[in-house]
């Protein structure tokens, strides 16, 4: 049996169509396609109508891919960007009603506790307890468990890209005060999901995401290119050395850089000052970067758990105005549960 899941992000529209009968995702086929919605919307502002027409042409686009390879009809969300905007029903619709497939957006706890149920599938059960924090364009997912799922998550309006709006505007490279006030922010706002984690004493730690990888990269770790099964890691030491080679370079020539691509070069500052600020409040001198996170943490549910929990998400939060992502202030910790 073939699955296709649909990752509609701050920067891309992301499509896997995975081999699922073995009870893991084994994917035949990915393909994304240039969204970057970031740059068009204004986190709390509406997505703009130009913005929902390149969506619904990419997510149509997907579609067609993932039933030429074979595959059923898209497990399809979007993220924090379109999460998080007032006219979050009517993309919704607009997308359903002329593409014919069902986005929904997740709650960032949600996500939080799918990138949770990857990044344990990955590392497997020898890792113990386990931490994990996810760094997206809108958020900051932090997640702990023992088990097969979390037993807390929290979902922090951190994404690189988010910040990188609010506290950098048009400076580039932004001044040091700029960048003390984003690592203040940070600070403020993950102060209970830091403190949590640090009781909890995880044994090993996971970092998900693009922002995670190419922060690896630029430190050191392996190019993607040597595959997934090359272990990965990044010190929180390293990433100090990073800030400050980041800090002093325009977004044109960090994405020079090892591992910075240019769509991402405006952010990977921002993105850098989460991961280290997020590490060293939790106490985490190194974490592994993880290949597996939310898009493999929904078709593992979907694999293990039916259909019928996809159906449940899918209605719960298509037109829910309470899943509206939160845009201040400390985000209260959540218990996860295996029914969540």
């Amino acid at each position: 049996m073939r699955t296709s899941v649909v990752d509609v992000g701050s920067k891309t529209v992301r499509l896997v169509v995975a081999d699922t009968d073995g009870g893991a995702p084994l994917p035949v086929h990915t393909a994304k396609w240039p969204l970057r919605l970031s740059e068009h919307v204004t986190p709390g502002d509406p997505v703009p109508e130009a913005a929902v027409e390149r969506l619904v042409d990419a997510v149509a686009a997907a579609s067609r891919t993932a039933e030429r390879w074979g595959a059923a009809g898209p497990l399809a969300f979007a993220t924090a960007v379109v999460r998080g905007a007032p006219n979050r029903q009517d993309v919704l619709r607009t997308v359903r009603d002329r593409t014919g497939v069902a986005l929904c957006t997740l709650p960032g706890e949600l996500e939080a506790e799918l990138t949770f149920l990857g990044a344990r599938r990955w590392m497997g059960w020898r890792s113990g307890p386990l931490a994990l924090l996810d760094i997206g364009g809108g958020s900051l997912e932090v997640a702990f468990g023992r088990g097969r799922l979390p037993d807390f998550v929290a979902s922090l309006p951190l994404g690189a890209g988010r910040l990188t709006h609010e506290y950098f505007g048009e400076e580039d490279p932004p001044t040091p005060e700029q960048v003390r006030a984003l690592r203040r922010r940070i600070r403020h706002q993950m102060r209970d999901a830091a403190a949590r984690i640090r009781w909890e004493g995880p044994r090993t730690a996971a970092a998900t995401s693009r922002t995670f990888q190419q922060l690896g990269r630029l430190c050191g770790a392996a190019p993607g290119r040597h595959g997934p099964f090359v272990e990965r890691q990044l010190s929180c030491a390293d990433l100090r050395t990073a800030i400050d080679r980041l800090a002093v370079l325009p977004a044109a020539e960090r994405a020079r850089l090892p591992g910075i691509s240019a769509p991402r070069s405006a952010q990977s500052l921002a993105g850098a000052v989460v991961a280290h600020t997020a590490m060293k409040l939790t106490g985490l001198r190194t974490v592994t970067i993880c290949p597996w996170a939310l898009r493999e943490g929904v078709l593992l549910r979907h694999i293990e758990d039916g259909p019928s929990w996809w159906e449940e998400v899918t209605r719960r939060n298509a037109d829910d105005p309470a899943r509206a992502d939160p845009v201040a202030g400390p985000v209260p910790l959540r218990i996860a549960t295996a029914g969540s």
